[in-house]
């Protein structure tokens, strides 16, 4: 089978390989019917994620149908249109017990897929842990509509939760790309008095503009004196960083109000600075760190529902064999994209 394989720091390369096997009774192997590219890629390809392996299948983003399954597993079954998580956890140890899954102690534990084990960006994958990892496609829901829902989706529905967002809140959210919007999407849950986004790229405020008509949009420059013009304590209530842009962490903090929530989701390709004499009696409460990405089952009841939709992100759309030319225009923001299918032709 052809497999995106990571080769080296700045090198990817479309290689061959076999087909995954069951290595664990708790295993299942998926045969990937659409993937997608993550910026998180990206980061792997520019050497920000020290632990990813050479020589592994990209590929975190995807949805398949169900192959074969371990003796162990007993949630899927053969033939079952299944989400992938973008987090393998056990189920067992203290944090998957209290919820923190992306600190799973096992070895295969948090970011494993496409980063240190082999991922979906190919024709089928081996999932450990396949009753924690696997969440059942309704009827009713399209694959393009689940694709979402194991990455970038569980990662806005976590920022949301973790949040606090009450509907007396003004919300600003620092970044309008893919993880951007699904954060908004499960922000906008929480029913806020308003929600600023906060962009760079002309092309993305007009897609959040087009698609959103009711969120507040703005430039960096104009970020902190918008903000300040439409909220009601001097500043956002609630500040989500989506960003991992260069100023985007200084920007979060200067934007919130004094105790404020701000949460940091972004993944940094630099150390950031917390100045603590500059923001002394703000008093902020910051939360950070990776998606526990183990509510999919709750956002597929959400996608079900018509609550949430996300299949205008999916601009451009091309078979496996072409992967390499998704990556470059997704890698380089060419024709407005903003997120890649790749479907098993």
């Amino acid at each position: 089978m052809i497999a995106m394989t990571y080769i080296e720091p700045g090198k990817f390369a479309l290689t061959e390989k076999s087909r995954p096997r069951l290595e664990n009774p708790r295993d299942a192997i998926v045969r990937v019917t659409i993937s997608s590219i993550c910026t998180s890629d990206l980061h792997i390809k520019h050497g920000s994620v020290p632990r990813a392996v050479p020589g592994i299948t990209l590929g975190h983003e995807m949805v398949g149908v169900v192959e074969e399954v371990g003796s162990a597993v007993t949630k899927v079954k053969p033939g079952d249109r299944v989400t992938v998580n973008v987090e393998t956890y056990c189920g067992e140890c203290f944090f998957c017990r209290h919820g923190y899954v992306n600190n799973c102690t096992d070895p295969n534990g948090g970011w494993a897929l496409g980063c240190r084990i082999d991922g979906g960006q190919t024709q089928y994958v081996r999932v450990p842990f396949a009753d924690q990892g696997l969440d059942r496609i309704p009827d009713t829901v399209t694959d393009e509509q689940a694709l979402f829902v194991g990455d970038i989706l569980a990662t806005g529905y976590w920022a949301a939760k973790i949040s606090e967002i009450t509907p007396e809140d003004t919300v600003l959210i620092l970044g309008g790309g893919p993880t951007g919007v699904c954060t908004l999407l499960c922000a906008r849950l929480k029913n806020p008095r308003r929600i600023i986004l906060c962009e760079k790229e002309e092309a993305r405020r007009r897609f959040i503009r087009r698609h959103y008509p009711d969120v507040l949009v703005c430039t960096p420059e104009e970020c902190r004196e918008f903000t300040l013009a439409n909220s009601g304590h001097g500043g956002a209530d609630v500040v989500l960083e989506v960003a991992g842009g260069e100023d985007t962490f200084r920007l979060a903090w200067e934007c919130a109000r004094p105790n404020a929530i701000v949460i940091v989701v972004a993944l940094y390709d630099q150390d950031q600075v917390l100045p603590l004499p500059q923001m002394y009696g703000k008093n902020l409460t910051f939360k950070t760190g990776g998606v526990d990405g183990c509510d999919c089952a709750a956002i597929l009841k959400l996608i079900e529902e018509g609550k949430i939709d996300t299949t205008p992100l999916i601009t451009h759309r091309f078979p496996l064999s072409r992967i390499e030319e998704a990556y470059r225009i997704f890698e380089n923001r060419l024709d407005e994209v903003v997120k890649v299918a790749i479907t098993e032709g």
